[in-house]
């Protein structure tokens, strides 16, 4: 994981909006914050890290669906710690979660 940028498949499924998820779908190119890890009250999180979901063939995926999409991650970030098969991650706009994805596959290129 040495190159300008982590790339992951994962499965993404994103919230309803009932539950706090988005009242439309996103497209492919989509930029969340990426969140790995809360502070010890649940609710604030320690980082947020930029990724870009992409889908295959310019897909989109609406609230209550999930997907597989890959995920590309900017090197750099201190992020390596917490790519690893099988690690959920929850996908946020701001401090709002709107869904959730899990590793996998990490694709080295």
């Amino acid at each position: 994981m040495n190159s300008d940028s982590i790339i992951v498949k994962a499965k993404l499924k994103l919230y309803s909006t009932a539950n706090g998820g988005r009242t439309n779908g996103i497209k492919t190119g989509y930029r969340p914050n990426h969140v790995f890890e809360y502070n010890e009250n649940g609710i604030d999180f320690k980082a947020g890290y930029m990724g870009k979901i992409c889908f295959e063939e310019n897909q989109t995926i609406k609230p209550t669906e999930s997907r597989t999409v890959k995920v590309k991650f900017v090197n750099g970030q201190n992020i390596n710690k917490y790519i690893e098969l099988g690690r959920t991650w929850w996908i946020h706009e701001g401090h709002r979660k709107i869904g959730e994805a899990e590793i996998s596959e990490i694709i080295t290129e």
